[in-house]
């Protein structure tokens, strides 16, 4: 298999699928008045979370890679202390997931390659990718922590079978 074709739909698959999905769960099981509570004055808010989630994937790939303008206010995000419930937070950032998903469909080895500048910086394509794929990888983590920490033993991802662990969600969808 071409590698670039693969890196390019495992990454699809972590952006479209497997991060929202974890959020989904999350946020099924998060308390109303979680949604905007931050841990400390340091710290972000899920909502925060959301919100940053959305512009960083805006910026990086749907702007920065598709072209789209960039109309990222990335101070905002994490300033808002309110303004959405978790079902408008996470539309939006499926459908900015959504945009973006269609953005890395059209790519190939040859536009792995090309560079963008994007929050200033000279980076490949790939890097862009890279990038978007790894931030939501992290704060899917973090929001995955919080929840835990909201509604205890309420969040669980994966099934032990003899040691392995089976995704709960591929077995819901299937």
């Amino acid at each position: 298999m071409d590698i670039a074709k693969r890196f390019l739909a495992q990454s699809r698959y972590y952006l479209a699928d497997e991060y929202p999905t974890k959020i989904d769960r999350c946020l099924a099981v998060l308390p109303a008045d979680a949604l905007w509570r931050r841990p400390n004055a340091s710290s972000n808010s899920i909502g925060n979370l959301l919100l940053h989630l959305s512009g960083n994937i805006r910026q990086w790939i749907v702007s920065g890679v598709g072209g789209a303008p960039d109309v990222r206010h990335r101070s905002a995000e994490f300033e808002a202390s309110g303004g959405g419930t978790a079902e408008e937070l996470m539309a939006a950032l499926r459908a900015t997931v959504g945009e973006a998903d269609a953005v890395i469909a059209l790519l190939d080895s040859r536009s792995l390659a090309h560079e963008r500048v994007i929050q200033g910086r000279t980076v490949k394509v790939l890097d862009a990718v890279y990038h978007v794929v790894e931030h939501f990888s992290t704060h899917t983590g973090q929001i995955v922590m919080l929840t835990k920490s909201f509604a205890a033993d309420q969040v669980q991802f994966y099934e032990d079978a003899g040691g392995l662990a089976i995704p709960r969600w591929r077995r819901a969808a299937d």
